[in-house]
């Protein structure tokens, strides 16, 4: 790979971001009269209205955790982006790389080393620096983590992209992708590489993958080097500490989490002094919100309520569809293992109804496991037509004409894949009652228990889960749900395991594309799940937010954000 293009561009939080669109202000009590309006604070602004100086965005849950090494949860990396920095970034709005911490990088001849280089005066919220020594120490603390750190419900993006660690604990895991790394005389950093990575580069726009300052991880017991779970620890739980514009305030569980401007931050720093994400699980309570002046705006809009939000002069902006909802299947669960009811299971469901019934305008329907914008889309792959007699003759031949499964889904959360589970559920799960199958529901709250449910063990039958994805490329998606044998899938294929292990390798374009085309047709061959659709997530505003630039990738920072109101 040749040097990167990038080299003289500004970063990420220095661009000039496209202005959202400010519409006509609402009746003068929709607003201004607002609890919150009294206690925010605000300055004069010379468009004659009142610039408030806090911006309060609704998310749907609690984050996991303050440490993204150990989440992988969007609400997590809402916060998580605030408070920290990777190497690499995204452009605003699009899923191109653009430099983050790291201005430029060049990748050696035979894939297996990168070198960074590094923006220079950068510190750390805690005063300490960020060099080359602390990027190696921060993909050394990675690779050494140990025991529950290493689980598929901890680091779970280190053992998507890394695939194992310096000792594994789990007989799952294989040889790191990681070769260490080396800080450089000048100042520069070398990340080595066990096996050549096409996604290398734009993983590393992961916030699970972000830069923090390893001796506080390590003070607030962040490894988990006792044995303790690291997302609990008073690192994660009160002190993370990275580059980002903004600083870590505080978290009232099930209520707020505050945030304060970074005034020693490196690149621009924030308008706003203060940064509240306020946590509404219910989608109607969140539009409620922002209609009363509660919040400043939220993400996951219902698709019902779009047009009265616009009718109310709200902004609203649509999220570039890049995400994947699916049920997925845990062949590991009586009954499942047989790919003759899995089939069933395909027929029975009508994912057009699914997504004309529970899905924002705009959403397509999916036949595998990824978006139709992403290498390696395959349009000719095996699909299952919605065929009620055809499942109820398959679950006969399989010897399973009175299948009972649990049906997980979870509770108290939006997600852009998924902006309302429980009516996902219900759609779903008629339509597989009606072929003969006997549904055990199994509802769990979105936090803290459903992830560990459906990916921390095996006790789980059917389940609706989705991924976001993180940054461009066919391994984010399938490699990430199909790499490795897992809990969520409860499936061992050594044949596709190895198809994808070759194919994360391939560096050609071409040579990918038709790489993953094959190996979406074998996953849809093998249906360890049905990718049910792709849905189109939309946010709205007040109409005086400016400066938000919805990513595909929800790679949004808000240092540019500012908040007006009439005076």
């Amino acid at each position: 790979m040749p040097e990167s293009t990038q080299t003289t561009r500004p970063t990420r939080r220095t661009f000039t971001l496209a202005s959202l669109s400010v519409a006509a202000l609402a009746t003068a009590s929709a607003c201004a009269e607002s609890e919150r309006d009294a206690s925010r604070g605000g300055e004069s602004s010379s468009s004659g209205g009142s610039q408030v100086d806090t911006f309060v965005f609704g998310g749907s849950a609690d984050p996991d955790s303050l440490d993204p090494t150990f989440a992988s949860d969007g609400e997590t990396f809402r916060v998580s982006r605030q408070i920290f920095e990777g190497l690499v970034s995204t452009e605003p709005g699009t899923t191109e790389l653009a430099p983050g911490l790291a201005t430029k990088w060049e990748a050696s001849e035979d894939g297996l080393s990168y070198t960074f280089t590094l923006q220079e005066g950068v510190t750390f919220s805690n005063g300490k620096p960020f060099d080359a020594a602390a990027v190696v120490a921060n993909f050394e603390r990675w690779y050494d983590l140990r025991g529950l750190a290493q689980g598929e419900d901890l680091a779970y993006y280190y053992r998507s992209i890394f695939r194992g660690f310096k000792t594994n604990d789990d007989p799952a895991l294989t040889t790191s992708l990681y070769a260490g790394s080396t800080a450089n005389p000048d100042g520069t950093v070398t990340v080595n590489l066990t096996t050549p990575f096409a996604g290398f580069l734009a993983s590393l726009t992961l916030p699970a993958f972000a830069m923090q300052e390893t001796a506080a991880v390590e003070a607030g017991g962040g490894n988990g080097t006792d044995g303790s779970d690291p997302r609990q620890s008073a690192y994660a739980t009160s002190g993370p500490v990275g580059t980002g514009p903004f600083v870590f305030s505080a978290w009232e569980r099930g209520q707020q989490l505050t945030l304060k401007r970074n005034d020693t931050y490196w690149g621009e720093k924030a308008k706003v002094a203060t940064a509240i994400v306020r946590f509404i699980s219910d989608g109607t309570a969140r539009r409620q919100a922002l209609q009363n002046g509660d919040i400043d705006g939220y993400d996951l809009v219902a698709p019902a309520d779009v047009a009265t939000l616009e009718g109310a002069d709200f902004q609203i902006q649509n999220r570039p569809a890049f995400n994947i909802l699916y049920l997925g299947i845990n062949q590991a669960a009586p009954g499942l293992g047989d790919v003759k009811v899995r089939q069933a299971i395909a027929h029975a469901i009508d994912k057009d109804a699914v997504v004309r019934n529970s899905l924002p305008e705009g959403t397509k329907a999916a036949t595998q496991f990824m978006p139709d914008n992403v290498i390696g889309y395959n349009p000719d792959v095996t699909t299952y037509a919605y065929d009620p007699d055809q499942a109820k003759t398959l679950l006969a031949e399989a010897g399973q004409p009175n299948l009972t499964v649990k049906f997980n889904y979870p509770t108290g959360v939006s997600r852009p894949y998924m902006p309302n589970p429980e009516t996902i559920y219900k759609a779903i799960s008629s339509q597989l009652t009606a072929v003969g199958i006997t549904i055990t529901p199994v509802a769990e709250q979105w936090n803290p228990n459903y992830l560990g449910t459906v990916q921390g063990g095996a006790d789980h039958g059917v389940h609706l889960l989705g991924w976001t994805g993180d940054y461009n490329d066919p391994d984010n998606f399938i490699g990430v749900f199909f790499g490795a044998q897992t809990n969520e899938w409860g499936f061992n294929d050594a044949g596709l395991f190895d198809a994808l292990a070759k194919a994360r390798t391939v560096t050609s374009e071409d040579a990918q594309q038709t790489a993953y085309e094959d190996i979406n047709e074998q996953i849809m061959t093998l249906l360890p799940g049905i990718p049910i659709a792709s849905p189109v997530p939309s946010l709205a505003f007040a109409p005086g937010v400016d400066g938000y630039t919805a990513s595909p990738v929800q790679d949004e920072v808000w240092n540019l954000v500012t908040v007006s109101r009439d005076s």
